[in-house]
């Protein structure tokens, strides 16, 4: 249609200037409508189902069990504001624990029933297996890992990972901390009776940290992986909070470093969605101002969100980075290149970071003397109490700690 503008000079245009402008504010008060006013929102409160049969029967087979091991994914502690009750149950059922993922931490640092190594022997050894939260998938050797004759409760929110690769003596949809809550108020307390099992188990974990110990010592140049997580743990203060986002790196952290607390430790979850790191140490550090916010990066991983750095020093946000430099896909390479003979794809160079983080705004600091691991991070620990971001280039090297995790 063509139609008069009505201006004077009687020039014709496509469509009317008022006609235009009615349009565009229309479009825009639909746009603001809601502005300043109640927004609806989605229930956060699911249906559960009644978990009253199924906790008397995970009763019962707890009562039963002479060497329990309970397994606590992310899924028990996605409540923030039930997490100290589900601690509190986890303490009071008394069974062996091991942690995973978001859950790493709920008992703090380390707690007489928390177990960090050796968890395959573990399980291998168990008659009774809770999975709270932790599917039967690849980080459980999809359910081989698991004695055959184990009897195993699995409770999840997704009904299709109850019965994914193993089939559960007891299936629960339902919320794992909820679950475990119900089912620590309907079982007496039993840790006495498990004592010789816990003590065998604890045995293991201690003979592992000594072997960890001794690796640290061996020569790896510019510097051995485990010294630097080493010297990360011992500089962490009581409150850190650790991002984790990397491969190898992350990896060998992840055995070393120890979660502070409850909520004090993420990570790119099951599926590895590298590039988390930046936005979750600004979300931290936002979060909990006042807390140091440690974030560990492949240099792989770090290619991701490094540039957050600029948000860091921008916003104020003084977050401890420290990336394993080993200049290359590590976790990829190590059996890419035994398997395929070929490394295509997982060489990368030894960029100098801590220049890169000079450029965002950031402080950066170089880490290549094994003997400089502690001053380097108190360096950084002082740098970031005067409120700015800092980078630590660490450059690591190879070792044999990690052969045998096959990633690809």
């Amino acid at each position: 249609y063509v139609a008069s503008s009505g201006k004077k000079d009687g020039k014709k245009q496509s469509l009317p200037e008022a006609a235009l402008q009615w349009y565009l504010g229309r479009h825009v008060d639909r746009m603001f409508e809601a502005e300043g006013g109640a927004q609806p929102s989605l229930p956060t409160e699911l249906p559960e189902p009644p978990l009253g049969p199924l906790v008397a029967q995970a009763r019962r087979m707890v009562e039963k069990a002479e060497r329990p091991v309970l397994l606590v994914g992310s899924q028990a502690v996605w409540r923030a504001n039930e997490v100290a009750s589900v601690a509190q149950a986890v303490e009071q059922l008394g069974m062996p624990l091991y942690l995973a993922s978001m859950a790493r931490g709920l008992l703090g640092p380390s707690h007489r029933l928390q177990l960090r190594h050796k968890r395959r022997n573990a399980l291998k050894g168990a008659d009774l297996v809770i999975l709270a939260g932790v599917p039967a998938d690849f980080r459980l050797e999809y359910g081989r890992a698991i004695a055959k004759k184990a009897k195993v409760i699995s409770v999840n929110l997704a009904l299709g990972q109850l019965f994914k690769n193993k089939l559960p003596s007891l299936p629960v949809p339902a919320d794992p901390g909820r679950f475990l809550m119900q089912l620590a108020q309907a079982a007496p307390a039993q840790g006495d009776r498990w004592a010789g099992w816990l003590a065998e188990l604890k045995a293991n974990d201690a003979k592992r940290d000594a072997e960890i110990a001794e690796m640290a010592k061996a020569e790896a140049p510019p510097v051995n992986p485990l010294q630097v997580c080493l010297g990360i743990e011992r500089a962490m203060s009581d409150d850190a909070v650790i991002v984790a986002d990397g491969g190898d790196f992350v990896a060998t952290a992840a055995y070393v470093t120890q979660a502070r607390g409850p909520l004090k430790w993420l990570d790119p979850g099951v599926f590895g969605t590298l590039g988390v790191g930046g936005g979750f140490a600004a979300a931290a550090a936002l979060c909990r101002p006042g807390s140091e916010v440690w974030l560990l990066y492949g240099d792989g991983a770090a290619g991701f969100s490094l540039i957050e750095l600029d948000t860091f020093a921008r916003h104020g946000l003084p977050v401890i980075a420290v990336i394993g430099n080993d200049a290359g896909w590590t976790q990829i390479a190590r059996d890419q290149i035994e398997i395929l003979k070929d490394d295509v794809g997982t060489v990368l160079a030894r960029t100098a970071y801590h220049e890169v983080a000079k450029g965002y705004g950031a402080e950066g600091l170089l880490l290549d003397d094994p003997t400089k691991v502690d001053e380097v991070f108190a360096q950084a620990k002082a740098i970031a109490a005067s409120g700015r971001p800092v980078l630590v280039n660490a450059h690591i090297g190879a070792t044999e700690f990690r052969k045998g995790s096959i990633s690809m």
